[in-house]
């Protein structure tokens, strides 16, 4: 279970938006409600579960808090529910999903570091973190995970990340730095869409060697 008072907040607004995210694109694929709840509480924490069970806080603080579950289910909930208005938003998933991303990413250095992890290896958890709830959803959707296709994803989960180690390093407040890990990560995969940069491929690699 989450002690750290800020980390605990910063993981309960993830666990919502990307119960958002998760529940957005299980209604535009149909799904029932028992569907739209399991791929939005999947969304949501299995991100959390996996930093959890790396750095041995069992059980993970989706299982042991019932605050985690009641966050993923109103997710879930106003989506199903509200979805006309939520689809309002240009491109909602990808927006909650970047918001969430960013949120994960920051609680998750930020629980790493408290954990007694080396700082490489918080931001590397952090990472893991922010992308594990999008890859499940895309997997459970049977579709290719964001994270292994070319936009920039993961590189910017790993940049919110790296401000929260940069921060505990330099001594400034926690929270501040995770707000601003947080904007950044969102702000890099926003911008990443919009203008569509990505890292390269092995198929533009192919077609530079076909050239």
């Amino acid at each position: 279970m989450v002690h750290n008072a800020p980390v605990l907040v910063i993981d309960l607004i993830g666990v919502f938006v990307f119960a958002l995210a998760g529940a957005t694109a299980a209604v535009r694929q149909r799904l029932d409600l028992f569907g739209v709840l399991v791929l939005s509480f999947a969304t949501a924490t299995t991100g959390g579960i996996l930093r959890d069970l790396l750095i041995g806080a069992v059980p993970p603080a989706a299982f042991a808090d019932t605050r985690y579950l009641a966050a993923a289910v109103l997710g879930g909930l106003v989506t199903f529910m509200w979805h006309p208005l939520v689809e309002r938003m240009r491109n909602p998933v990808r927006v909650f999903d970047a918001a969430g991303l960013g949120l994960f990413a920051v609680a998750g250095t930020q629980k790493a570091l408290a954990a007694g992890l080396n700082p490489v290896m918080a931001a590397l958890l952090g990472m893991l973190t922010g992308i594990g709830g999008g890859v499940m959803r895309d997997l459970l959707l049977t579709r290719v995970p964001v994270v292994f296709q070319s936009d920039i994803y993961a590189l910017a989960a790993l940049a919110g990340a790296s401000i929260v180690v940069l921060g505990q390093w330099l001594g400034w407040p926690p929270m501040p730095t995770a707000i601003a890990g947080a904007l950044v990560c969102f702000a890099l995969r926003i911008l990443a869409m919009w203008f569509h940069w990505h890292v390269p491929t092995s198929r533009d690699d192919v077609r530079a060697h076909k050239d």
